[in-house]
């Protein structure tokens, strides 16, 4: 597989040094960095497409903002790539109008915008499905009895932070790894935004840690806490809609957080749920609380 890589900045940086020193680097044949300075809004992004581009199987465009992307179709038609790539780690980013226009101009080649890039999964597409084999929403295997003995990464953040979670979890007692993972993945640090995005309810830097929590729970088989519905008190979406479904950030970027069940009633998946408590806050019939060491399902 042949990769071809726009970046820009500290966050582009990053991705492509962690990827370039996990395997990756004979598969990079292209590296066009782009100025961070450049304005939101460009009438014409011609004059920024890289000349003599190499051909490419997947392109990865790394922290570039506002109208630049526009180059992206153009990066895509003269490699002759049919994949693409473009994480989301900033609300003001690529707005979903510009993510549009560029989903318009790329013909038949495969888009994705991970938000953000840690929440990346096979989607069918041959060259994204193979590098979400090794980055992405992150994997483990972990080993542990009282304490946690050993964790391997099986698939991990493109940014690196994966990897050094994992070997900051040996010898925490289990029932403080998952916040253990989640402050942690804060010291690497993520570089995705502080700020709330509109599009889902929450940060992107909260929603790339319920990712790496997602991943320490599913091992462990419990969450230290979750939401949890009370199905006595749930009223099944009278007089509310679902709006435990409608307001989850993870539901919002494609996770089954909340699932609404034959009965109508909600439930929460304690392996996914990232405890923002915005279900908890919205739910007028107060069905929803946070508790403590829920069991995962087996089928989650």
């Amino acid at each position: 597989m042949n990769i071809f890589i726009l970046t820009s900045g500290k966050y582009g940086s990053r991705i492509v040094n962690n990827i370039a020193q996990r395997g990756f680097a004979s598969s990079i044949v292209g590296i066009h960095e782009v100025p961070e300075d450049l304005p939101e809004f460009i009438d014409d992004v011609s004059s920024y497409i890289p000349d003599n581009l190499p051909n490419a199987d997947l392109i990865l465009s790394l922290g570039l903002y506002g109208d630049i992307n526009m180059i992206i179709p153009a990066v895509a038609s003269n490699t002759g790539a049919k994949s693409i790539i473009v994480p989301i780690h900033d609300p003001k980013q690529i707005p979903l109008g510009l993510q549009r226009e560029i989903e318009s101009e790329i013909g038949s080649a495969k888009i994705v915008f991970p938000k953000p890039f840690c929440s990346l999964e096979p989607v069918g597409d041959k060259y994204i499905d193979k590098f979400a084999e090794y980055f992405g929403k992150p994997e483990l295997k972990i080993e542990f009895n009282d304490l946690i003995k050993h964790v391997e990464v099986k698939r991990g953040a493109p940014c690196g932070s994966t990897w050094f979670v994992a070997e900051k979890l040996e010898n925490v007692p289990v029932g403080e790894a998952e916040f253990e993972a989640g402050g942690k993945y804060h010291n690497y640090p993520c570089l995705a935004s502080m700020s709330v995005d509109p599009q889902v309810g929450d940060t992107i830097l909260h929603l790339a840690g319920y990712k790496i929590k997602e991943a320490v729970k599913k091992e462990l088989g419990f969450a230290a806490k979750s939401a949890v519905v009370d199905e006595e008190t749930c009223e099944g979406g009278d007089n509310c809609d679902h709006i435990c479904y409608d307001v989850c950030p993870n539901v919002k970027i494609g996770d089954e957080t909340v699932k609404i069940k034959g009965n109508e009633k909600a439930e929460i998946d304690a392996q996914s749920c990232g405890c923002c408590e915005i279900c908890i806050q919205k739910c007028p019939f107060g069905a929803i609380e946070i508790e403590d060491k829920v069991n995962i399902k087996k089928s989650e």
